[in-house]
């Protein structure tokens, strides 16, 4: 099977049936864009309610780029990756400034915006403005390397140059919106990284990784670093029916609101001292639990303590809320279960 007939049978195979999935029934290039940069690193079924609700709280650009940060990261906490969110309203509000609020029908000029690498601008390029621009993101990858039987490792420069070139020419002038699309469903759904299913692929008959019974096994990648473990005690502070949070000024999670914490530490006086360094006086009370978080290259263990405070003192980049306030707030969803069990307290 040539390169254009493998293009001419995955777009008949995508024609024939695919997913529904809201962002596919527009050619709007605003919405478009939103929906492929919430789906970076996360899966189309859970994008799908946030996009609606996302798109009606902020219908056009200049809404979003006049957004205010906070309610911003709210309408996208439990989607991660909150920088996703940051760098989406710096580009919009550069579309604002510079582009007179349209999203610029310019495979560079879009490469050039806060948040958008070259699979993004290539998505946005091909199915938004019919530009003919290979989106390669891991799901296309994966196809090309199977159908192409590349047993190189994956992540090399030369290797991904390859891969690009690859996909570059299979794009048809006349379709390429339905044709990146295609190939996402196709890495997806039929292609998937374990168990695909070979024996039902429209293009089975000229895939070299098929031929070679290799294709479960490719693409080859690095092997990945173990995650690391940090245990941490996520201490709940009250007082006054107030429960306090702070601004996280690391940079996992920087900018959002979490509770306290205190590395690898969980004697009671010890977290007591440790609120001490902040200005809090408070006496512990109890452990109310354990929650687990697993960040892309590390795992938080957190124990969840329960502390009284003798008063509602300033903190630093700090705030005692109320449980409506709490609830408000994007806290990012790995203190979800701490603000369970502090909802659970307040009144």
């Amino acid at each position: 099977m040539n390169r254009k007939n493998f293009t001419q049978t995955i777009l008949s195979w995508y024609d024939q049936g695919h997913r529904d999935l809201p962002w596919r029934r527009t050619q709007d290039p605003y919405r478009i864009w939103i929906s492929e940069i919430m789906l970076q690193q996360t899966r189309a079924e859970t994008v799908v309610s946030y996009y609606e609700r996302f798109l009606a709280r902020y219908p056009t650009v200049q809404d979003l780029a006049s957004a205010p940060e906070e309610e911003l990261l709210k309408a996208w906490e439990g989607l991660g990756y909150y920088s996703r969110a940051r760098s989406l309203q710096k580009a919009a509000k550069a579309i604002v400034s510079q582009y007179g609020g349209q999203l610029p029908a310019d495979l560079n000029m879009l490469r050039a915006l806060p948040g958008v690498g070259d699979y993004t601008a290539g998505a946005i390029a091909s199915i938004a403005f019919g530009i003919p621009a290979a989106a390669v993101d891991g799901n296309v990858e994966r196809v090309l390397c199977r159908w192409d039987a590349v047993t190189e490792e994956v992540g090399t420069p030369a290797v991904r140059r390859q891969i690009a070139a690859r996909a570059q020419a299979l794009v048809p002038r006349d379709r390429p919106g339905a044709f990146a699309n295609a190939m996402m469903e196709m890495g997806a759904t039929m292609c998937t990284p374990k168990n695909p299913k070979c024996l039902l692929c429209p293009v089975r008959e000229g895939c070299m990784g098929f031929a070679q019974g290799i294709a479960q096994e490719l693409p080859h990648k690095a092997k990945k670093k173990a995650q690391r473990v940090e245990n941490r005690a996520v201490l709940l502070v009250f007082c006054d029916n107030r429960v306090l949070i702070v601004k996280r000024q690391e940079k996992l999670l920087g900018g959002l609101f979490v509770f306290p914490d205190v590395l690898e530490e969980s004697d009671p006086a010890k977290l007591c001292r440790a609120l001490e360094e902040i200005g809090v006086r408070a006496a512990y009370d109890e452990k109310l639990g354990h929650a687990r978080h697993v960040f892309t290259h590390l795992i938080w263990e957190m124990d969840v303590h329960a502390l009284l405070a003798d008063a509602r003192t300033e903190v630093p980049g700090g705030q005692w809320v109320t449980r409506q306030e709490l609830a408000a707030l994007p806290l990012p969803t790995a203190v979800k279960a701490a603000r369970a069990f502090a909802m659970e307290r307040l009144t």
